[in-house]
């Protein structure tokens, strides 16, 4: 019976009730009625609401609970909001049975999602903010919303979004908050090399070695020609001048040069020598040999100084002493702002220091060296231009776009960008040009190609992209993110809108991001985009927030359990503690390589045996287990990029009718030197095969009837003919794939095989030819791993089965030969991870190995006879490998 006007307080107290009907009033229009108990919180009391209403109409259209908040009727006759969710019912006094809930007001709800997003990025939203421009993501959202809900019909992928996403997304909200510029403060940078296409000035932190006070200025000479004059001041408030006087530092010394990418475009100018003090400063005008009409768009002044080292010989000479500069610090500009007009007036340049102070003495280099081109393709290798040669090809590059389009790369090169005819002949020849595939249109993304036109012609090209074609290269998009020159960019936004329309796509989009937000360099731009994706997602947040916590509670509880195993009680850390762990943290979490597995198996999960102390979690789908896992201490960047590209040469070779079988295992980066991998079932690693089927670990790796043992004994009757097929197939994609990548440090503990036959390569820690050495004698003498006892189960046990071998023979010329005819995308696309700083991929000299394994410049005919030859010396020096595998083995029991 209703309370009537009594109020429901005094019913209660008078009829000693310990539960009452309440009615629900939600924001959708539905009502709900149930009994709570008087002793329960609101914030209980919410859950119940969410539990009944979710079999409810329109549930879909309700946001996150945190949004809502219960307002009452309450005893003074007085609408109130019950803010606090701790308090019980009965302290709350409502003086009906009546709760409605309602909206939190906007401030609020804007509050409660940029905390949110601050946990996912894992960089605060300062709201005192330093900096606010329009160029910031305010119209991101919108475009990506837009495009998502005109597409809506067409999605697929790993999933779709609800039909009535628009009720609760707050468009006008986000193109209010999100334009607002986040920072923190900036730690050192982890690389120090100095180039053009290094830092810029909205990436400064809260103590910058030193700062530029410049004052620009266009000056008019003649009527037809205007010269840049930049009027600079300098200060350097945090300069330590007693050690630069340690390092014998006599002067200081401005460098400033123009650029067009990698491209200088007249000559450095160098300001007057100042004497070392706090606060050094320069007067003068530095004028630049370029018209203002001939700066290409996308011009960036550089700016460097110098410490002066005095160098005096031994015997007095009539010369004068040399002089040795020493780089200090430096930051670069755009001459254009992104509104397209030219700056002008003073502004404030915070500098990046060139290398830590105790490596200046031996760091001694010229930042304004003018940059070779870079090599360019001529069929499928990469050479340098003569100048007679340049001459022709602008010449004719008309019908270079007619005829060989895909040789638009070229023809950027050559351009002369400070010419501003040869610049509008360029982009009115780009506007004609026909979009290109993305194994051409990719390179177009690095640094050497920054024009605006240039990049936009590129998102073009990108868009015809299926969502499985666009996730095979989105690794590589990521990082030439950092190649931008501007925030708000067409790359910037197509990934936007993809990821928003696409759950796959987005789900990897803000793990590729997340992942590198302790770099200083990239947090700022990688944190905007993230708050971008985050706040078009607002109903993913919570899924986020759930994987973002996991990793920490991961990371923190692989530390202290790594700890307990060196304590006498480690035996305490029982069972029932460890599932208790798992659950607690993991339970609601979904698993990071497919977000189709959500149900988390807590009985299944461990802590690993090796060194770093891994964790092996264990999710379950409809019908199976599916193992992952966690590293803590290893940077698996290398591994992701080398599983990337076996995964592109599986879908190469399958699109020619040749199934090799590989398995690329999922891997993925979530931070600094942590992630997660797959664990593929029902796989053992080639030494404990060995071990496990010889009566000697000496005579081990010599074994070679173990492998066919072991396929018979997991493969009996008819199954055998099928393993061993696989395992000829698989054998020969990985023996191409290998080579190909140059990956080094095989052992028989990074070689698996499967129960079914087939055969995987793990750990990638080494690639490009970047093998082990031990006291400077290389331990891998093979191009790659082909021993007798694979040829011996390829020919199954049988030494005259010389048919079975020449099949698995051609198999890994065919697949090879494809390869070599897509070298290009594989180059193009490992040069586009030089951003990433990988330690064996940092130059283009580090990609040769690639040029020279995919023979590129040669005929098919010429890279066959190549191959065969690396073939033969595999099978020939086969017997040195098990020698290693015998070491390694023996260095591993005597750990």
């Amino acid at each position: 019976m209703p309370p009537g006007v009594y109020g429901m307080q005094d019913v209660w107290e008078r009829e000693g009730w310990q539960q009452i009907n309440i009615e629900f009033l939600l924001p959708t229009g539905i009502y709900l009625n149930f009994p709570v108990a008087r002793s329960d919180t609101i914030s209980t009391i919410k859950k119940m609401v969410w539990k009944n209403a979710r079999n409810e109409p329109l549930f879909s259209a309700l946001s996150d609970p945190d949004a809502y908040v219960f307002t009452c009727i309450n005893m003074t006759a007085e609408r109130e909001e019950l803010e606090d969710e701790q308090r019980r019912l009965c302290d709350v006094r409502p003086f009906m049975p009546i709760l409605r809930l309602v909206a939190r007001e906007g401030d609020r709800v804007e509050k409660l999602i940029t905390t949110q997003i601050s946990l996912l990025i894992g960089k605060g939203l300062c709201h005192t903010n330093r900096l606010l421009t329009s160029e910031l993501f305010g119209r991101l959202t919108m475009e990506a919303a837009k495009h998502l809900l005109t597409t809506a019909a067409e999605l697929y992928g790993f999933g779709s979004y609800p039909q009535d996403l628009p009720m609760f997304l707050k468009w006008n909200a986000l193109r209010k908050k999100s334009t607002v510029f986040r920072s923190a403060k900036r730690e050192k940078p982890e690389d120090y090399t100095l180039q053009v296409n290094g830092r810029w000035e909205f990436i400064y932190g809260e103590y910058p070695l030193c700062q530029f006070k410049v004052s620009l200025k266009v000056t008019t000479s003649s009527r037809l020609h205007s010269y840049i004059f930049f009027q600079i001041y300098m200060k350097a408030p945090h300069f330590q001048t007693s050690a630069l006087q340690s390092l014998s530092f006599s002067q200081l010394v401005v460098q400033a040069g123009l650029f067009h990418g990698s491209e200088l475009l007249c000559k450095v100018v160098t300001s007057n020598e100042v004497s070392v003090c706090s606060e050094p400063v320069w007067d003068q005008k530095l004028v630049f040999d370029i018209g203002v009409s001939d700066l290409p768009r996308m011009s960036c002044l550089c700016f460097a100084l110098y410490g002066v080292i005095e160098k005096t010989k031994k015997r007095p000479t009539k010369k004068k002493n040399k002089r040795a500069d020493c780089p200090l610090a430096w930051v670069n500009t755009m001459v254009f702002d992104y509104k397209d007009q030219l700056k002008t007036g003073e502004f404030s340049l915070s500098t990046w220091p060139s290398v830590p102070a105790e490596s200046i003495k031996t760091t001694l280099i010229n930042f304004f060296q003018h940059l070779k081109l870079r090599e360019i393709v001529d069929n499928k290798n990469y050479t340098e231009f003569f100048e007679d040669e340049k001459e022709l090809l602008w010449k004719l590059r008309e019908e270079v776009r007619q005829r060989y389009p895909e040789s638009l790369p070229k023809l950027l090169l050559i351009t002369k960008w400070n010419k501003h005819e040869d610049v509008a002949q360029m982009v009115g020849l780009l506007r004609k040009w026909p979009e290109l595939p993305a194994i051409h249109a990719l390179e177009l993304l690095d640094y050497s190609f920054p024009d605006p036109h240039v990049r936009s012609f590129t998102i073009r090209c990108l868009r015809i992209l299926r969502n499985d074609e666009l996730f095979q290269y989105l690794l590589q998009l990521v990082q030439v993110l950092k190649y931008e020159s501007y925030l708000d960019c067409d790359l910037t936004c197509f990934l936007l809108e993809r990821a928003l329309a696409n759950k796959k796509i987005g789900h990897f989009l803000f793990w590729h991001l997340r992942s590198e937000m302790h770099v200083p360099s990239v947090s700022l731009r990688f944190g905007l985009i993230l708050e971008a994706y985050c706040r078009g997602s607002i109903f993913l947040i919570k899924s986020l927030m759930k994987q973002v916590c996991c990793i920490y509670s991961l990371c923190e509880k692989q530390i202290n359990f790594s700890s307990a195993l060196h304590i006498s009680h480690v035996k305490a850390v029982t069972r029932k503690r460890k599932q208790s762990l798992f659950r607690n943290h993991l339970c609601t979490s979904v698993s990071f390589l497919d977000a189709n597995l959500f149900c988390f198996s807590a009985d299944k999960c461990k802590f690993m045996d090796s060194k770093m102390k891994p964790l092996w979690l264990m999710y379950k789908d409809k019908y199976d287990h599916v193992g992952i896992i966690f590293k803590n201490g290893d940077d698996l960047r290398q591994d992701m990029l080398t599983l990337q590209m076996i995964q592109l040469m599986d879908v190469l070779w399958k699109t020619e009718g040749l199934d090799l079988r590989m398995l690329p295992y999922g891997c993925l980066s979530t931070g600094n030197k942590t992630g997660l991998i797959e664990v593929v079932k029902n796989s053992d690693t080639i030494a404990n095969i060995q071990r496990n089927n010889s009566n000697s670990a000496a005579t081990a790796a010599f074994n070679k009837d173990a492998l066919l043992n072991w396929l018979k004994s997991k493969n009996p009757g008819d199954k055998l003919d099928q393993a061993i097929e696989e395992f000829t197939l698989s054998c020969a994609g990985y023996c191409v794939a290998t080579y190909v990548l140059g990956i080094g440090d095989r052992h028989s503990d990074n070689i698996m095989i499967r129960e079914t036959g087939q055969l995987f390569h793990i750990d990638f820690g080494h690639f490009l030819g970047n093998f082990k050495s031990k006291f400077g004698i290389n331990r891998e003498r093979v191009p790659f791993i082909l021993t007798y006892d694979f040829v011996h189960v390829i020919q199954e046990g049988r030494t005259n089965n010389s048919e079975k071998f020449e099949r698995f023979r051609e198999c890994c010329e065919q697949a090879y030969k494809i390869l070599c005819r897509n070298g290009t995308l594989f180059v193009n696309l490992f040069a586009l991870m030089k951003a990433a700083g990988l330690p064996e991929l940092s130059s283009s000299k580090d990609i040769q190995y690639l040029k020279d394994s995919l023979a590129l410049g040669k005929s098919e005919e010429e890279a066959l006879k190549n191959f065969k030859v690396k073939f033969n010396e595999a099978l020939r020096e086969s017997w040195k490998t098990k020698v290693n595998w015998m070491m390694h083995s023996f260095a591993k029991d005597n750990r």
